[in-house]
């Protein structure tokens, strides 16, 4: 009688022990592909937790003045701020400006190829993610001796050796080292992202309290060149009464030292206004020897009564420089992954495949194929210290960037308490000034009322006259004061960047817009070739 013997547990287990080599096997491909991403993964830091930009209950209005530029201005707590804040000020030759200087200013097309380059880089490194595929070509005439082979007397052979190959390497980010780097480039690209931002809102508030300041100019040069003409009649009129005996000598030497030295103050004035000008035109992209079609007086500005104050959570959200400062903290948290990556093992594939002959029509034929498969990994052991020491260094650049990272904070919430407090004492400022000139201009009309009645002189009149342009002069200074700080204050919220088109996008196209057009200007004109159109 046979006794049969069952193989199904046996069968049954070997199955299962495939199964579970397979899954591990599996698992193993799966974490080498994937990895790990070493090093602190960055979180955004906190906004200061305040409530209010200075100390003490925050007024939600600024003190009222009297006269039609020195309107009362309201604080609008939490109101956004327009994108292009300039239209405010209700001067269209100021907003035609601000566009010309955002289309040629040399500053932002440094700006945009820094973000370019940065985006360029980003792309670049990303492609370290995916395998490196080349094709090479190779051929090689040469001669061998039977001495290399422990044979001198074979007299050697001389051929020829022709080879076509596919390399193929890929390196496994197993621990997330090129990851890391990939965030680090991203990071940088945003931190040119937001200096082009930085750059726009810098040029535009130069470009308006520049404008501002020529508008100030101007109404000194006027107020001074009518207390320049009082001071002329003035003297005239004592000279008359010298000559009939009626005044001094010493009389028509005080009066002309009087005008001689307001005279020297318009010079200085004058000055000041050419080179104002010829900042604006800088600022515009054009040569000081161009002619700048716009002028500024105070009278064509209007100035914001509703003053939009962003929270104090959102300040750090909203300033170009604080999330310039924080792209480069993230960036130093990337370097760290970096430099703890690279304590780790690096694991690369390679593989080539290929063929080779000693002719060349004999190139993949059957018999010449050749490949090769293999894969490396690379354990540092002892560097001397170097990569720990390099980590240490990623970590110190961190903590120095997150000191530089709330030196900006603090510095932005200065930039607006300072602005506050400054329109506050500016309109406070103005409310006197006004007060000033109106007594200026009604001692002015009681002097001429008692003039013409013959109870005072002609030149108790003048003095007057002089008076009330003198007062004028504070009063301009006060009122351009006003519209300086309105625009310091749009600045020092971040100016409204999220509320405009993407600034970087606008410019490529304007560039885009401008290679076309004087690529046509070329095709016009016949100029061959048309590479050489832009150097023209």
């Amino acid at each position: 009688m046979k006794t049969s013997v069952s193989l199904l547990p046996l069968t049954s287990s070997i199955d299962k022990l495939n199964i579970r080599t397979t899954a591990i096997a599996v698992a193993l491909i799966t974490m080498l592909f994937s990895g790990c991403t070493l090093g602190p993964d960055f979180t955004h830091p906190p906004s200061p937790d305040t409530k209010s930009y200075t100390t003490g209950k925050q007024s939600n209005r600024i003190t009222t003045t009297s006269s039609a530029s020195g309107a009362a201005q309201s604080l609008a707590l939490g109101k956004d701020i327009q994108g292009q804040w300039w239209t405010l000020f209700r001067s269209p030759p100021l907003t035609k400006l601000i566009e010309q200087a955002m289309k040629r200013s040399p500053d932002l097309q440094a700006a945009l190829s820094a973000l370019t380059e940065a985006q360029e880089n980003v792309s670049a490194k990303q492609g370290s993610l995916f395998p490196a595929l080349d094709a090479k070509a190779n051929a090689t005439r040469q001669k061998i001796s039977g001495a290399q082979f422990g044979n001198p007397d074979f007299p050697g052979t001389t051929y020829t050796l022709s080879s076509a190959t596919v390399n193929i390497a890929y390196t496994l980010d197993v621990f997330g080292a090129i990851r890391r780097q990939i965030e680090g480039f991203e990071a940088q690209a945003e931190y040119q992202q937001f200096q082009l931002e930085a750059a726009f809102l810098t040029l535009a508030s130069n470009v308006v309290t520049t404008a501002i300041q020529e508008a100030s100019l101007r109404a000194q040069i006027n107020a001074t060149e009518e207390i320049i003409k009082a001071q002329a009649r003035q003297l005239d009129l004592v000279k008359q009464q010298f000559e009939l005996g009626g005044a001094s000598k010493v009389d028509v030497l005080a009066l002309q030292s009087t005008l001689e030295q307001t005279r020297t103050t318009l010079p200085p004035l004058q000055q000041q206004l050419a080179q104002n000008r010829h900042r604006l035109t800088i600022l515009a992209g054009d040569l000081p020897s161009t002619e700048l079609v716009a002028q500024f007086k105070l009278s064509d500005l209007h100035l914001p009564e509703e003053l939009p104050l962003s929270l104090p959570s959102k300040l750090v959200q909203q300033r170009p420089d604080v999330r310039a400062q924080e792209a480069l903290l993230h960036a130093a948290s990337a370097e760290i992954g970096v430099a703890t990556a690279r304590l780790f093992p690096d694991f690369t594939i390679n593989a080539s495949v290929g063929s080779i002959a000693t002719r060349v029509g004999d190139l993949f034929v059957p018999g010449s194929a050749i490949w090769s498969f293999g894969g490396n990994l690379l354990q540092p052991v002892f560097h001397g210290g170097e990569l720990i020491h390099k980590q240490r260094a990623a970590l110190a650049a961190y903590e120095q960037a997150a000191a530089q990272y709330r030196s900006t904070v603090l510095q932005a919430f200065q930039n607006v308490a300072d602005t506050l407090s400054a329109l506050e004492f500016d309109a406070a400022e103005l409310k006197t000034q006004d007060a000033a000139v109106q007594a200026a201009r009604d001692s002015l009309e009681l002097s001429r009322l008692q003039y013409q009645l013959g109870a005072v002189s002609y030149l108790s009149l003048l003095n007057s006259e002089r008076d009330y342009q003198q007062t004028r002069i504070g009063q301009i200074n006060a009122q351009a004061s006003r519209y300086a700080d309105t625009a310091a204050l749009f600045q020092a919220l971040g100016g409204g960047w999220w509320n405009r088109t993407n600034l970087s996008a606008s410019l490529v196209a304007e560039q885009q817009k401008k290679e076309n057009s004087d690529i046509d200007k070329c095709k016009i004109l016949g100029v061959i070739p048309i590479l050489f159109c832009h150097e023209s």
